[in-house]
This record gives structure tokens, sequence and C-alpha cells, in this order.
């Protein structure tokens, strides 16, 4: 038998950041289109709009992550807990994760982990975020504020490989992005509705679907949590 219960997982300070840095990210990614590839995109009009959008969009996207790495530090302080992944989480977990995402969903068989306030993401997305939000990110903010004042470390430049270097760098960064930002909308889709993870970054309640009884775990795994549908997808 299977019943749904509510778990409120998302204060509003943090669906606040999460939308506002989606916007962010998703204007740098389109304007970085045209900036990237200016003879076959023109979505906002002039080459210096699209300059000046995406250094904006830059900007807000800096001061995002600046305030959430405030808020998981210094306020909640659940930014090792939530992000950090574990050792039984590298042993057990990211193999256990993996294998329900690619072949026991869709034989319909339970997450195999459980969503709670103090454990939001399974070992997966701990990985994944661990990545993005506090390697990646910073690579990308930091090298594009470089890219937006050159002159004063044009000679630093020049050590590393020149501008192109810095560039390129910017770029590939960039479309890991891009590639991470599909991926997670996939994922957030894996809930037991296609909708499920998307309604809660609205109200930060989490809907989830929880069969009762006493499941059979892999090592490593939590014995108290029940299995239930597919965990949360956003950080």
């Amino acid at each position: 038998m299977k019943h749904t219960e509510q778990i409120y997982l998302t204060p509003m300070p943090v669906r606040i950041w999460h939308w506002l840095n989606a916007l962010g990210i998703v204007t740098l990614c389109v304007t970085a289109l045209q900036i990237r590839f200016p003879d076959y995109v023109n979505i906002f009009g002039t080459y210096k709009a699209a300059i000046r959008l995406h250094n904006t969009a830059g900007v807000v996207v800096s001061v995002s992550y600046a305030l959430w790495l405030i808020y998981y530090m210094f306020v909640t302080r659940t930014l090792v807990k939530l992000y950090i992944p574990t050792l039984d989480d590298i042993k057990y977990g990211l193999f256990r994760q993996a294998f329900f995402y690619f072949f026991f969903y869709f034989f319909g068989r339970p997450n195999p982990h459980h969503s709670t306030p103090d454990s939001k993401f399974n070992p997966m997305q701990k990985a994944a975020y661990l990545v993005i939000m506090l390697v990646l990110l910073p690579l990308v903010i930091v090298s594009g504020y470089f890219l937006m004042y050159i002159a004063p470390l044009r000679e630093v430049f020049v050590l590393i490989g020149g501008i192109k270097t810095l560039v390129s760098a910017h770029y590939l960064i960039a479309c890991c992005f891009c590639a991470f930002l599909f991926v997670h909308i996939y994922l957030a889709t894996l809930g037991h509705t296609p909708f499920a993870h998307f309604i809660p970054m609205w109200s930060g309640w989490e809907e989830e679907e929880v069969e009762d009884g006493i499941h059979e775990q892999a090592p490593g795994a939590d014995t108290a949590a029940p299995a239930h549908s597919a965990g949360r997808h956003s950080a």
C-alpha cells in the first residue's frame, strides 16, 4: 500500500534564490549564444546589447551565489551536511542511486533515498551539486569577471596563454552548465507525477508517495527511512 505525506523541504529564502539563479543562468546561456555565434544568432539586437545583458546577468548570479553560500554556511550551517557526500554515499549510495535512475525507475521500483530537511539530496545529487556549486560556478564567476576587466590583469593573462585561453575556459565551463540544466529539468520530472518536484519550489512543501511496510535495503542504506518517489532536484 502507498500513501502520500507532506514534508516542508524548501524554505522561502532558498526558493527565492533558486528562481533568481535559474533566471540568471538561463539569461547567461541565451546571451552567450549571440556573443559566441553572432553571425548565426541575433536575439537581442546589437552585439553590445547582448554583452551588456550577459554582464548584468553575471553580476546577478554572482550576488545570488554569495547569498546562497552565506545562507548555508552561516545561517543554517548545513552546507557540509547537505552538499558533501559521506563515505557511505560514495561506497554504496552512488551506485544504488544510479541503478534506480537508469533501470529500476522504469520498472516502478521505489527510490532508495528518502528526502528529509536534513538530507534533501540523494548521493548522486550531492556529488553533482558539489561540483556545480562549489567548483564550476565559482570558476565561471571568476573567469567572467576577469573577462569584464581585462586591462588590469593583461600581463597575468599573457602568462597563462592569453585571452583566448581564458575565453575558452569560460566557454567550456558554460557548456557544462547548459548540459546540467537539461539533465536537471529531466530528473526533476522523475517524481510520482511529472510535476511533483516542481510544485514545491513554489510552495516549499514536498508531497511524497511512501510505501507502507519494511523494504529490503542495500548495504549502507538508512533502514529507518521508507522508500519513496524520486528525490528533489533543486539546490
